[in-house]
Order: C-alpha cells, then sequence, then structure tokens
C-alpha cells in the first residue's frame, strides 16, 4: 500500500472500546482521503439530522494519501463533522507539525463515537493506543495542555480543545502545536461534547512511496517553483499572509465596520510591512512547507506567540475598526488559548459593536462585564474574547456566533453570515466570482474552498476582471473541485501560487501510483463536492442558503475603488449551478450522481427533490 498507512482507529467512547479496522483501500483512492474520505465515513455512518453536540455525532480526523510524504507542504489534516455552528458539514483543516506525527502513528483516520462519562483524552504511539483521564487538563488552555501532555509523553504532538469547546462555544476551534487551528465551523465543540479533551500522538512508521526516485524529482521540482513564485517564494515568506492587507485594501474590497465599508487610510498600520518591521520574532514553518507562511511575533508584554494571519488581523483589526497591533496580536493568542475561531470571534465582536451603534444593544446589558462594544475600542475586543472563551456575562451570547446574537436582537441582517458562519475579510461586491463562492460553499462564509481571490486580485492562474460577471460561476467551480482535490491529498492551498492541477497528479501519482490523470483527479474534487452538498441537503439545508447578506446584494460600496458596486448573485447564481450539472432548485441531478460514481447516494437528491 503506497501513500496510505493502511489502518483506521475507532475509538467508542461511551464504550472505552477502541477497535484497528483495516483501510478499505479503493473508497480512499476514490475519495483522495484527507477530507474527501472524512466527509464519505461520515454521511455513510452518521444520520445527517443529528443533534451535533450529541453523542450520535461523530467525530472524525482524518489525514491525505500525501500527509507526512516528502513533498512540500504535507503537514495538513482534516477534521469532518457535522457542524453545531451551520448544521450542515463541517471541514476544518490545519498544518503545523501534529498531521504528519498522526500519519508517523501508522493510521490514515480516526472516528470518535459516542460520549466520555468524564474528560478524556487519546494516546496513540504507534499501535498502542490509550483512553486516558484528562481531569488534570480540563479548564486548561492550549498551551497549558499541550505542555502537561507532552510532559507526559515525551516528544509527542499535542492536538486539543481549550476552555471554549468545553464550554460549547458554537465558534470554538481544535488547537495543534499550541497556535495552529482547525477554526471553523464550531468543530472544538463537537469534541467538547463528547468530553474528549486531546489527542496526543508519537509515530515511527515510514510513508511506503510507490517510487522514491520519482518522488524525490518531482518534490524538488514543486519545490523550484513555489521557491521562484512571487508570492509562494518571496511575499508569503518575508510578509506572512498579512501582505494581503494593503493589497485587499487597494482594490476597495477589505471590509471595516462589520462591511459597512470597503476601504480604509489606516490599513498600512496593521499591514504585513508593518507586522515584519515592529512585531516580527521569527518565520514559523509548517512541516515540510517551503514557503514558511507562518509568523512568531513579540507582545507589548514582551511574550512570544504565534502571529495572526491575514483573516485574523482584518477581524479583529478593521473589522473591529480597530488599527493597534499589540491589541489584535493580543486577540490572537487568545484564541489561541482559549480554542476560538480567530474569524468568526472577531466578526462576531464587529457585529455586536454595529447592534451596539444601532441601539439593538443597551448599556446596561454589558456594564456588568465593564467591557465597551464602540468601535476601536482595543482593550475592549481582549476582554471580550476571554469572555467569549468562558461563556461568561455578555460572552456568552458572543460564543454563539455572530447570526444568533443578531437574530436574538431581531435583526439578523446585521450578521455578515452564510449559512450562519462569518465571512472572511474580502467583500464580494467588488470580487463577483468570490461572492459565489461564499454564496454556495457547503462549509457556509468561507474563502478557502475555492479562493477566487487568486485570479480576480492576484492574477492566479490568470487575471481576472474582479467586476465582470462572464464565465465566473464556471471558474469558481473549477477552484471548488480543485480546492476539494488539494485538502483530500493533504497539502496546503497556498501551493495554488505556483502549481496547478497537473502537478498534483504528479505528486500523487509518485506516491501513491499511477492512479490518477488531470481529468480524473479533478473530477475526484467534483465528486466530494457534491457528496458535501447531499449532506447538507438530507440535514435540511437547502439552496435557498445559497445566499448573501442583504447588504451586500442591496447597499452599495460607500467609497474607495469599488465605490457603488453591489454583488449580483441572482445573476450567477443559475449559471453556477448550470456548471455543476445541479436543476435550478441546486439540487444534483442522477444523471451527475452516476457521472461521478455517487449512485449509492441518489437516495438523497430524490428525497431534496420530493
Amino acid at each position: 500500500m503506497y501513500g496510505y498507512m493502511g489502518k483506521v482507529l475507532r475509538v467508542n467512547l461511551s464504550k472505552r472500546k477502541i477497535e484497528s479496522e483495516a483501510l478499505d483501500l479503493k473508497v480512499a483512492q476514490k475519495y483522495l482521503g484527507s477530507r474527501g474520505l472524512g466527509v464519505k465515513t461520515l454521511i455513510d455512518e452518521v444520520n445527517p439530522k443529528v443533534d451535533p453536540l450529541s453523542p450520535d455525532n461523530k467525530f472524525i480526523i482524518a489525514a491525505g494519501a500525501l500527509t507526512g510524504a516528502p513533498v512540500p507542504t504535507s503537514g495538513r489534516y482534516m477534521v469532518i463533522t457535522k457542524s453545531p455552528l451551520t448544521g450542515g458539514i463541517a471541514i476544518a483543516n490545519s498544518g503545523g507539525k501534529w498531521g504528519a506525527d498522526f500519519k508517523a502513528t501508522g493510521h490514515d483516520m480516526i472516528i470518535f463515537e459516542g460520549k466520555a462519562d468524564k474528560p478524556v483524552y487519546l494516546s496513540i504511539e504507534d499501535d498502542r493506543v490509550e483512553i486516558r483521564d484528562a481531569a488534570h487538563v480540563w479548564g486548561k488552555t492550549s498551551e497549558e495542555t499541550t505542555e502537561i501532555l507532552q510532559n507526559e509523553i515525551k516528544d509527542s504532538k499535542v492536538l486539543c480543545i481549550g476552555p471554549a469547546g468545553e464550554n460549547l462555544s458554537l465558534i470554538s476551534a481544535v488547537i495543534n502545536d499550541v497556535d495552529r487551528a482547525a477554526g471553523r465551523g464550531g468543530v472544538g465543540a463537537v469534541m467538547g461534547s463528547k468530553n474528549l479533551k486531546a489527542v496526543v500522538v508519537k509515530g515511527t512508521n515510514k510513508i511506503n512511496v510507490f517510487d522514491e526516485e520519482r518522488v524525490k524529482n518531482v518534490s524538488s521540482q514543486k519545490i523550484k517553483i513555489l521557491r521562484e513564485d512571487p508570492v509562494a517564494g518571496q511575499g508569503l515568506p518575508s510578509y506572512g499572509t498579512a501582505i494581503l492587507v494593503n493589497i485587499i485594501n487597494e482594490n476597495g474590497v477589505f471590509p471595516v465596520k462589520n462591511y459597512q465599508e470597503a476601504y480604509t487610510d489606516n490599513a498600512d498600520l496593521i499591514s504585513g510591512e508593518t507586522l515584519t518591521e515592529k512585531y516580527l520574532v521569527r518565520k514559523n514553518a509548517c512541516f515540510r512547507c517551503p514557503i514558511a507562511c507562518g509568523r512568531v511575533v513579540k507582545l507589548a508584554d514582551g511574550s512570544i506567540v504565534g502571529g495572526p494571519e491575514y483573516e485574523t488581523i482584518w477581524s479583529f483589526g478593521a473589522d473591529c475598526g480597530i488599527f493597534d497591533y499589540n491589541a489584535i496580536n493580543e486577540a490572537n493568542m487568545l484564541c489561541n488559548e482559549f480554542g476560538l475561531d480567530t474569524i468568526s470571534a472577531g466578526a462576531t465582536i464587529a457585529a455586536a459593536m454595529e447592534l451596539y451603534q444601532r441601539g439593538y444593544i443597551k448599556d446596561e446589558e454589558i456594564e456588568g462585564d465593564g467591557l465597551s462594544l464602540n468601535w476601536g475600542d482595543s482593550k475592549a475586543i481582549t476582554g471580550w474574547v476571554k469572555k467569549m472563551g468562558l461563556k461568561e456575562g455578555f460572552g456568552a451570547k458572543l460564543a454563539l456566533g455572530s447570526y444568533r446574537l443578531a437574530e436574538s436582537y431581531g435583526a439578523p441582517e446585521i450578521s455578515m453570515t452564510v449559512k450562519k458562519q462569518e465571512l472572511p475579510a474580502y467583500d464580494p461586491r467588488g470580487i463577483q466570482g468570490h461572492g459565489i463562492n461564499y454564496a454556495v460553499n457547503n462549509r457556509g462564509g468561507c474563502h478557502i474552498k475555492g479562493y477566487m481571490i487568486n485570479p480576480e486580485i492576484l492574477g492566479y492562474p490568470e487575471k481576472l476582471d474582479r467586476l465582470a460577471l462572464e464565465g465566473k460561476p464556471a471558474y469558481t467551480k473549477v477552484f471548488h473541485d480543485l480546492t476539494a482535490v488539494i485538502d483530500s491529498i493533504g497539502l496546503c492551498l497556498f501551493t495554488t501560487f505556483g502549481l496547478g492541477l497537473h502537478d498534483y497528479v504528479e505528486m500523487y501519482n509518485a506516491v501513491c501510483g499511477d492512479i490518477y490523470n488531470d481529468e480524473t483527479l479533478l473530477e475526484a474534487g467534483e465528486r466530494i463536492w457534491n457528496l458535501e452538498k447531499l449532506f447538507n441537503l438530507e440535514a435540511g439545508i437547502s439552496s435557498s442558503e445559497d445566499k448573501l447578506p442583504k447588504r451586500l446584494l442591496e447597499e452599495p460600496i460607500p467609497g474607495g475603488p469599488s465605490k457603488g458596486h453591489v454583488h449580483h448573485l441572482n445573476e450567477l447564481l443559475p449559471e453556477y449551478y448550470a456548471a455543476r450539472g445541479w436543476n435550478k432548485e441546486g439540487i444534483p441531478t442522477e444523471e451527475t450522481l452516476k457521472r461521478l460514481g455517487l449512485e449509492e447516494y441518489i437516495k438523497y437528491s430524490r428525497l431534496a427533490q420530493a
């Protein structure tokens, strides 16, 4: 068996039972691994209508075929479960080093079932797998938990939740290696609902590859391409993902104050250039990554911590009217410690600030917390993050995310969400393709499962007119399918700054055997996307949820380079459905499902049309 390790761990927490199962290689290859294999497992084993925080939901961690393999950026893994935030599929990806170490234990996937009767963690040292008591780390932050468990199991890597996951915050994340996050969809709460605090891994197994010499050559070629690329080889290594701040702002699509504006004169105060000049301590690369976009920064008190990504800088920065790097860096650190999704946490505070601005939230509701909801109050954001993590005071409302917060005041339109998940840092009124990506995304408001910023802003693989509509739906579909491929084989999406579809075919085949060509690999991504859609339909998320917040459709951008534009979703949506081979109601047709080898799931399509 090449690429894959051949074993799946099934852990029933209710019964404290651990089983090792053989991986079905044909299924793994058909769905590639990681995201694809996890989604296939979830829809086969979990009723999509299940309460996501009940013991009947399952929590899956999966590595890709190339995770841990000697190819660039092979440190990725995926968390797959039903999301408590959206009620649909949750597919949260993370880097760092935990994923590769998990693969080295000799396993491709873990399926957690049931609920432990008290806090536990799972220890995996190759074939020695144990459920251990976690009472001593329950309530601890991610850094404290990691330090304690690494003292118990030397040279291990730790994945865990913080207090936010324990307290079932719907915007809680899974944290690995202290400051890497599988952040979106509230996956930390699913782990917390099972009383599962951590997964500790230590492995000695090596991955068998199909052709070692070919792997060396292919890997060298791809590393060379990435190092010579202006974004992957220069921009990201020098400035991190924060290099996007000035670029996105200069295009007039940098959301300010909960998307009330899309341009600011203060962007450079929170740019990648400023971060590098004043706060950067060193880079922090993931496993086998030649890009090294991760940052380590110094806080105002001198502490050295993991630095913020572009999305975090935006959510706690411009979206809250804040241009103070000390506050943003501290808020990012606190999200890692408490285990919160930085995008949803910052965007939820921004929504609360607008609710306060418009008089929905009254002073008496927050005076007991001693914190304000005024735009630009940098001291407030760090205070609110702590209260969200602990579900204290008004923080308990914030911990449910912006949609439920705004809805509780009768103003859901103030939540900038798709399928109840907060939108990231790009205003789609000035980027039409990226807007369709948001609207139809299977996991809700999301930028990275179809990053149309590449062609519409950065010019990868070609420069498109960001305001044009023609051809954008079909282009977005290709990005969705390609992203499903990259996630599922276990590589980083940033490799698309330089690499194309054929490069992924070459790496997969060199490691796993000559299985795919360009057409069939992209089709595998399409298969995964359709399966996720079927899960959502059966969960009750119809295509009527393929929409954008009202503000983005009806309120023109008030100023800056994209002044006057709105998003034209109604013109783009029918074309996207047609490009997918779905009917006018946004449901995959039987013909499409048969073409993709998804015949066994046609029942979900029929139920959605009934």
